[in-house]
């Protein structure tokens, strides 16, 4: 298996390299893509975000939707919020959280159909 990742025989595709180097990110937008890649590698986090795909929550909701405590989702949702992956707004004493945008919930189904379709060629 392991022989397959290597070349047999090396010859560098110039063409290639040249056309995938003209299309590289920044070091900085990589460093922000890989943290933000970091949010989405907890596996309570993903709960949350899963959870608020379809419906605006408040925190007492999610306590109970993933048997976590209060000070356990608040603190998932203050990352989520500083990676910009969730937004909240306040109604009196309620605070109500939902994806930032349709970018959130567009990754988390694009990953969702990925999975699904591996496990339905297996």
């Amino acid at each position: 298996m392991e022989e397959e990742c290597v070349c047999k025989e090396k010859r560098i595709h110039e063409e290639e390299v040249k056309h995938v180097k003209k299309k590289e990110i920044s070091l900085e937008t990589n460093r922000s893509l890989a943290e933000m890649f970091k949010v989405f590698a907890d596996e309570n986090r993903l709960r949350i975000i899963y959870s608020l795909l379809n419906e605006e929550l408040c925190v007492c909701d999610l306590c109970e939707l993933l048997n976590l405590n209060q000070s356990a989702v608040s603190h998932q949702l203050q990352t989520l919020k500083a990676s910009k992956l969730v937004k909240y707004r306040k109604d009196g004493k309620q605070v109500y959280y939902t994806l930032e945008d349709e970018h959130v919930d567009a990754i988390l189904r694009m990953a969702l159909a990925h999975i699904n379709e591996e496990k339905s060629k297996i």
